[in-house]
Order: C-alpha cells, then structure tokens, then sequence
C-alpha cells in the first residue's frame, strides 16, 4: 500500500461518491459575498463547526461557516460513520463463524466480499452526508465558504482573497493523524483513518501500530473480515486510560478473533523487499522481523493549528496540545473561541458538539457556561465494548475522595447469558457513605447504549439509591446497572436496621 498522499489510493468515483461530493464539497460551488461583520465566523465544518453554525443561525446570528476540505470532518469521512459501519459487517462475519455458539450450523463456504463491505461503506457515508449538506447549509441561512481560512488580524479572516469581518469567533479546525516517526515508514507507505476507507481490496497481512480506541477497533474489524492481523502496541496493555479488568478483557477478546498481539513492543524500522513491507520489532531485548501487505497507524491526533494565522489574532496556541481555551472555551483573543479536537483533550464528536453549544451561548448570549460542568461519556467500540464516564478509582484516589464500588458481572445478567454475550461487567463508583455517583466503566457488548443511563443520573443529580427503584424492561443488559444499584441499597441494611425489622415481624 502506497503513501496515503500517494493518488492510487483514491475513493471509488461511483455513484455514491459523486454523491456524497456533491454534499460536502461540491465542485460548481461559489462562495457567497461577504457581508460584514459577521456574528460569528466558524472555521471548521466538523461535528463542532457545524453543531455552532446551526444553533447560532437558529438563535438569530448572522453566520458565516469556512471548510477547507470537507462538510463533516473526520466524523462523517473517515471516522466515526466510515469505521463504524465496516465495525458492523466484520461483526456479522464473526457471529456466522461462531454459530454453533448460538445453537445454529456454521454456513458454508464463509467468503467475505471485501469490496461490497466498502461500498456499504460509502453508501452510508453519502446518505448520512445529505444531513448537512452544502445546499442545506445555505437554505438555512449559513453563509459557507469553502478555502483556507487565515486570520489576518484580531476581528477579521481572509478566504481566497476575501475579508470576512466578525464580532466574535470559533476555531474548530479539528486534528490530524499524529505518524509514528519510524524510519523507512514514509518511504514504504502507509494507512491512516484518512484513506483506510478508500481500500477496495483487503490487506493480507496487516500491521496495526498502536492500541489507542481506533487501532483496536479497526485490528479487530480487518481480522474478522480476514486479514492476518498484528497489532503492535509499546505498553503493556491497551486503552492505557482504561481500567485495567476491562483492558484485559478487550486483549483476552483479540486472542480468540486470532489477532497476534505484541505488547510492551515498538516498530523501530519498516523497509520494503520483493512488495513487502518488513517491520522490524523490539521488545525489551528482543528483536524480530514481520512481513506484511500494509501497515495502520493509530497512535492519536494533532490538532490543526498551523497556516491559521493565529499569532495575528492574537492566539496562543501549542502545536501538540492545540489552541489554548480557558474553561468558557474562549482563547487568549475574548473574540476569539475554539471547540472540538483542535483544543480537547477527549477528542469525541459529541464532546466537540456538546463544546460547540457551550461556545454558542457564551459567545453570542453572555453566558458563563463551563467546559469544566459536562458530564463525558465515551466508548470504544470493539467487540466487547468498554464505555465510561466520570472518575476511575485512581483518579478518585489522587484527589483523596472515598469511593466505593459496586460490580456485576455480565455472566450473572439473564439477558445476557441468552445472548451468549457474558464476558464484562458494570462497574459504578460512589462516594463513600453516599449514593452519589462518581463514575463508571461498562464492558459489554452494547456497552456504549448502557452507559447513557449512568451519565443521565450523573447530569440530573440521581443517585444509586434512586437509580435502585427505577424499574428495567425484563430481560434486558441493561439490568446490570438495576442490580449494581440494587447492590447499594442493601448496604443500607444496617444490624440497627435489621434488628428493627425482626422486631416488628416479631410482632
């Protein structure tokens, strides 16, 4: 596989791609004149961009929207939509291969179509596209631009020759692939989340380098579609941040898809002999050679701060950590905000839209919104998935904050022994001699469904003494979470108590 800036790897030109062109970044399309000064200029239509141009423009504002590559960002083209859609397929090959796990006959002759799965994937990219759509920005009312945005100065940017004045603005660039500086990488060529959606033939072999959310993901989804798949992680286990139960989980996971694992091990050359890319490996003393048809990087994201011009606006900004916030989410610049992967630490798309409406209403309205006040839950989706939310146990500790743990096993949730889906668990932390929620960590196959209950008592102020008492639809995995708080509440069986209740049955 060539260099992802190299033009053979190029998406398909069916029809779904001249669709979906058509959308995020049609051809004909000219930008409108500028009227002056805008309420709010965007640069960026990602999930930030465009979750703050649609609400400013719905509350009133006088909006001007700037997008130098694509409507929609990585989320829609290569993240989010792309990799969980071939997620999905890889799931059904590996479910058909474990039918007898099920009850069911393995079907013969199991034969993945590797180009159809991508073109599903591009089918639903391209109608998720239509969503926000080039013509369906402007009929609302959003002027968009499409070039390289510059601030020339601390009120105003040029767009291809344009000056767009503004009152205030936000700068939701988003990030790009951070590649791993090995030698021979770039000469021998790489993937990124930027052009794996493009292959339209399946690797052979195939190298992931990193165990970040997206290398594990998208391993385990080439593996199951039937790539021979290494992962290289230099750590000792993956989803570093992660608890380490769920992490385990995930590695004993990837052995049973047939994923060969190479932990606490860094890639330290790549070369290419006879068309193959040989990637030399070391782990503490020991050192080997692996062969293989392409190589993933996913080792995180830089936030896209370059060529913007900010040190005219007045910007401070650092080139690993992005563009410098302070919990309002407004840069050193009082006109000037930022939103999304260009400034976060947690580089989600909902962070970014939940970011873009606190942006809206301090910006435009005077509000004092904090960063700092949102309740995140994120997931990675693997097979199992492993979701969580607020703090983990060695933050609590670190802040000196008595927590206490309440654990369900999924191999004791009925619904889930019917799925044959039982490895993971609920875990929810409290604070100590309260029912206060603190955090929580999911791992189970619908994992990233089931935390939204635990982030909505997180957000509402219910604690698991309420959350107790809220009754499941039987049966569900969900019920996991009913009997972690169930679990609590008998803790409020003191001996005082208890001795009280026999006196009364004594009666």
């Amino acid at each position: 596989m060539p260099h992802p800036r190299d033009p053979s790897i190029s998406t398909p030109q069916d029809a779904y791609e001249h669709e979906r062109i058509a959308n995020v970044r049609p051809r004909a399309w000219s930008n409108p004149n500028a009227s002056a000064p805008y309420q709010l200029v965007v640069i960026g239509a990602g999930p930030a961009g465009l979750a703050a141009a649609r609400v400013a423009r719905a509350l009133g504002a006088r909006v001007a929207l700037i997008e130098r590559n694509m409507i929609g960002g990585d989320c829609l083209n290569d993240g989010c939509i792309p990799s969980k859609t071939m997620i999905r397929t890889a799931q059904l090959y590996a479910e058909m291969r474990d039918a007898r796990r099920y009850g069911a006959q393995v079907p013969r002759d199991i034969s993945v179509d590797f180009p159809a799965v991508m073109e599903r994937v591009r089918r639903i990219r391209t109608h998720l596209s239509g969503g926000d759509s080039a013509q369906r920005l402007a009929q609302d009312g959003i002027d968009l631009f499409f070039g390289d945005a510059r601030f020339s100065g601390p009120d105003a940017l040029m767009v291809k020759g344009d000056v767009l004045r503004f009152e205030k603005a936000l700068i939701a660039t988003g990030a790009s692939p951070m590649i791993p500086s090995i030698p021979g990488l770039a000469e021998a060529g790489y993937l990124t989340n930027e052009n794996v959606f493009d292959l339209t033939q399946l690797p052979r072999r195939l190298m992931v380098i990193g165990g970040g959310p997206l290398g594990c993901e998208l391993a385990q989804a080439f593996c199951r579609l039937g790539a021979q798949t290494t992962i290289v992680q230099d750590m000792p286990l993956f989803l570093g941040k992660e608890e380490r139960d769920a992490a385990q989980i995930l590695s004993d996971a990837f052995a049973r898809d047939g994923i060969e694992v190479r932990l606490n091990t860094s890639a330290i050359a790549v070369r290419v002999e006879n068309g193959q890319k040989l990637v030399d490996l070391v782990s503490d003393d020991y050192r080997n050679t692996v062969a293989v048809d392409a190589i993933l990087t996913g080792v995180g994201h830089a936030p896209n701060v370059q060529q913007l011009g900010l040190d005219d606006a007045g910007v401070d900004y650092d080139l690993d950590d992005g563009v410098r916030v302070d919990d309002f989410l407004r840069t050193s610049n009082p006109s000037i905000y930022a939103a999304g992967d260009v400034c976060l630490e947690h580089k989600y798309t909902h962070t970014a839209e939940a970011a873009a409406h606190i942006v809206v209403q301090n910006a435009l309205f005077g509000g004092r919104e904090r960063l700092s006040e949102l309740v995140i839950p994120w997931c990675t989706f693997t097979d199992p998935e492993i979701a969580h939310v607020g703090l983990y146990v060695r933050e609590a500790n670190q802040l000196d904050i008595p927590i206490k743990t309440f654990t369900i096993p999924m191999h004791e949730i009925a619904r889930a022994v019917t799925d044959s889906e039982e490895n993971g668990f609920v875990k929810i932390h409290v604070k100590g001699r309260t029912d206060k929620i603190l955090g929580a960590t999911i791992v189970a196959r619908h994992a990233g469904d089931m935390i939204n209950e635990i982030t909505l008592a997180m957000v509402t102020g219910i604690g698991l003494r309420t959350l107790a008492r809220v009754i499941h639809a039987y049966p569900t995995q969900a019920a996991a979470i009913q009997q972690a708080a169930q679990a609590y509440y008998r803790t409020r069986f003191t001996p005082r108590l208890q001795a009280r209740a026999r006196r009364w049955l004594a009666r």
